[in-house]
């Protein structure tokens, strides 16, 4: 049966074309979704909204609003609940972002596998996906996979990328009926254009020399170059797997990683002076300056502190890996974790699983997350200037020449 709509489509739009609204596309776009998907839970149910009929094999029961991207912007949707059963069109989930999709697929495939718990029950009632079959969420899989799959194996023509980061974030995965934890290995790094990019995303048992070494060829091999620096932590397999595939290229140990590992060397209750001190020698304006105040740190804490400024006194060359390019690249890098704002939203949405039914899992919504992020990053302005590049590609080359230095852990 065809259900009938209560709105007179041409006295609704002499309304809405008096009102003049500058919104006003939106508001026809919203009130048109909102009549099709009314029209299309009338059909499901068997009867007209509201109305007594023999025929009527559902009801109403509320409704739950969901953001819809358009072009016109971002509507309301109000999407009919049922008493009975669930109503959530292919067409609308389709809209959703990638990201979304991801983590409605992984989530989806957690509860149609049976390893769901309470949570993940309601869970996924909340994300409004128990209307879901296998088959459609096989489809959503596959669609993601292969731009996931498309994204990672790309070729990496925007070089030279003369700054990079790598991280690994531990998740966990479903295997051989036991819960075990595997490491997602993430790269990112500014193309010659300035702009910040997602290199590459690999799955691997653990954080391995194994691991980084194959990460770092598959990076390599797809035409990653010209790297002037890479920041990391200073897992010995990583800093041998980027001096193994990577000559010439320095290393720079990460701001908030190493300040972790000097916090467990320090009394509790001294931690704030102590890191206070740590955070004076980053704000310095010049290398010298840098260098001058890094010795007054050790001075200071050599006597209350002993082992916290051996610590310091340790990894001096790789903490302050720094001060051989252009202050104005300090504060924008590698005064912190370039990628230490990416990993919060990656754990946002990992958080949502839990626990990963495959491997296959982790990398639909990781993978989607770095896609849409990498999107986002190529619509902002540069991370870096074409001068600032310029002139720490030149430092480079001239430190290079005059006093090689090989990456040590």
């Amino acid at each position: 049966m065809t259900a009938r709509s209560s709105i007179d489509p041409e006295q609704f739009l002499h309304e809405q074309l008096a009102q003049a609204s500058p919104d006003l596309m939106r508001q026809m776009l919203t009130t048109f979704i909102n009549a099709l998907l009314s029209a299309q839970a009338d059909t499901v149910c068997g009867a007209q909204y509201g109305a007594r009929d023999e025929a009527r094999t559902n009801r109403r029961n509320g409704y739950r609003h969901r953001e819809l991207d358009t072009r016109v912007g971002t509507v309301d949707v109000a999407i009919p609940k049922l008493r009975e059963g669930s109503f959530f069109p292919d067409w609308l989930l389709q809209r959703r972002r990638r990201a979304e999709a991801a983590l409605t697929t992984v989530v989806a495939t957690c509860y149609l596998l049976g390893v769901s718990t309470r949570r993940m029950d309601k869970l996924v009632q909340t994300l409004g996906i128990t209307g879901l079959s296998k088959s459609q969420v096989s489809v959503m899989a596959q669609d993601l996979d292969e731009h996931v799959r498309e994204f990672r194996s790309r070729r990496l023509t925007e070089g030279p990328y003369t700054f990079i980061a790598a991280d690994a974030l531990v998740l966990k995965v479903r295997e051989g009926g036991r819960v075990v934890k595997v490491a997602a290995l993430v790269a990112t790094g500014v193309n010659a254009e300035g702009y910040r990019e997602v290199l590459g995303l690999q799955v691997a048992t653990g954080e391995t020399g194994a691991s980084w070494l194959a990460f770092f060829r598959d990076l390599v091999a797809r035409g990653l170059d010209g790297v002037a620096l890479v920041t990391s932590d200073a897992h010995a397999g990583l800093v041998e797997a980027i001096g193994a595939t990577l000559p010439g290229a320095g290393w720079q140990r990460c701001r908030t990683h190493y300040a972790a590992n000097l916090m467990a060397t320090t009394p509790k209750s001294s931690w704030p002076w102590v890191k206070a001190l740590l955070h004076s020698v980053y704000d310095q304006p010049d290398a010298d300056a840098v260098h001058a105040q890094f010795d007054r740190v050790l001075d200071t804490l050599a006597d209350k502190l002993p082992a916290v400024a051996e610590h310091l006194d340790a990894g001096r060359g790789d903490i302050l890996a720094f001060t051989t390019f252009p202050k104005e690249v300090w504060r924008q890098i590698w005064s912190n974790n370039p990628n230490e704002r990416l990993n919060r939203e990656i754990r946002r949405r990992t958080d949502v699983v839990g626990i990963f039914p495959n491997r296959e899992a982790i990398i639909r919504l990781v993978g989607a997350v770095l896609a849409e992020q990498h999107d986002e990053w190529a619509e902002q302005r540069r991370y870096l200037g074409l001068e600032v590049l310029t002139r720490c590609r030149t430092a480079l080359h001239t430190t290079t020449e005059a006093d090689p230095a090989p990456i040590s852990a």
